[in-house]
C-alpha cells in the first residue's frame, strides 16, 4: 500500500496542474514519494496535458461585426470564454456571446475593461457573464477585444471544429484597390498566424535576439567566418517569411509572397487582428 493521503493528491495536482486521478497514479507508482511522482508525470507528458484539458475558461467562441464610419469601416472581434467546449456551444451561451457583441458594437468598447462596463439590459456586461456563470455553473470571462479601422475592414471566421462556434477570428483592413483580395488574405492569416505585417513593423529587440541567435547557432556549426554573415542574412530572411504577413508564401500559391498578391490589386494592407480561442491561456 503506497503510502500518502489525500491530502498529498491534492497537493500534486495543484503544483502539476494534472488531473486527480493522474496524481493518484503518479503516487501510486513513486510509492508516495511527492518529488519521484512530479518527475513521473512530467516524463509521461501528462503535466502539460493536464494544463490543457483542465485550464479554466480555455474554451470558448470568437464573435466578430464590422460597421461603417465616417472615414471607412471598424471591426471588432471579442474573445468569450467557458472551462469546457460542452458549455462553448450551449445555446445559452452563444447568445449572450451575441448580446455582449452587440454592447460591444453599441458602446465603442475597445478594450475588455470598457466592454465589461458597457451596458447591456438593465446591467453590466459584466452583471450579465455573473448571471450567466450562476445559471450553467461554470467560470466565463471577455479575454479579448480587438478592433481594427480601414479604408476597408474584412472580417473571417473559421471554425477549427464543425461542432463548435467559430475558435479564431481575423480582421483585415485594406485600401479600397485591395478590398478584393481581403477576404483571401484573411483566410490566410487565420491559417498561417503571421505576427507582423511588414518587416518595418517587427520590434527591435525581436530582431537583435533573432540575429543573435542565427549567429551563435551558425558560429556553432562551424562554419566559415566569412560566411557567417551570408548565412545569417538568409537565416533572418527565413524568420521573416515565418512571422511577417508580407513575407509569407500566400496560402493558395506558397511560391508567391502576400505582398506580391497584394501589390498585383495596385492596393495595400494596412493592418490585421487575429484572436484564437483559448491563446490566453497557454
Amino acid at each position: 500500500m503506497a503510502n500518502y493521503t489525500a491530502a498529498d493528491v491534492k497537493a500534486l495536482r495543484d503544483k502539476t496542474g494534472a488531473g486527480m486521478m493522474d496524481a493518484k497514479k503518479a503516487l501510486d507508482e513513486a510509492q508516495g514519494d511527492s518529488a519521484k511522482a512530479e518527475e513521473i508525470l512530467r516524463v509521461k507528458g501528462m503535466k502539460s496535458a493536464a494544463k490543457r484539458s483542465d485550464r479554466t475558461a480555455a474554451n470558448g467562441l470568437v464573435a466578430s461585426h464590422v460597421s461603417d464610419t465616417a472615414a471607412g469601416q471598424r471591426g471588432i472581434l471579442v474573445e468569450i470564454n467557458a472551462e469546457t467546449d460542452f458549455v462553448a456551444k450551449n445555446e445559452k451561451f452563444i447568445g449572450m456571446a451575441d448580446e455582449i457583441l452587440t454592447a460591444a458594437v453599441d458602446s465603442g468598447a475597445d478594450s475588455v475593461e470598457a466592454l465589461l462596463a458597457a451596458k447591456l439590459g438593465d446591467g453590466t456586461v459584466a452583471d450579465r457573464i455573473t448571471a450567466m456563470t450562476a445559471v450553467i455553473g461554470e467560470k466565463m470571462e471577455v479575454s479579448h477585444v480587438e478592433v481594427l479601422e480601414g479604408e476597408h475592414v474584412e472580417a473571417y471566421m473559421h471554425r477549427t471544429n464543425p461542432d463548435l462556434p467559430p475558435q479564431v477570428g481575423v480582421l483585415v483592413a485594406t485600401d479600397a484597390k485591395a478590398a478584393e483580395v481581403a477576404h483571401d488574405i484573411a483566410v490566410h492569416i487565420a491559417a498561417l498566424d503571421p505576427k507582423y505585417l511588414s518587416i518595418e513593423d517587427v520590434p527591435a529587440d525581436v530582431v537583435e535576439t533573432e540575429k543573435r541567435i542565427a549567429t551563435e547557432t551558425t558560429i556553432a556549426e562551424g562554419k566559415p567566418e566569412k560566411a557567417v554573415p551570408k548565412i545569417v542574412e538568409g537565416r533572418m530572411h527565413g524568420f521573416y517569411k515565418q512571422v511577417v504577413l508580407e513575407e509569407q508564401g500566400y496560402a493558395r500559391e506558397p511560391k508567391t509572397p502576400v505582398k506580391t498578391i497584394v501589390s498585383q490589386t495596385g492596393g495595400k494592407v494596412t493592418g490585421f487582428k487575429r484572436l484564437r480561442v483559448g491563446s490566453h491561456a497557454e
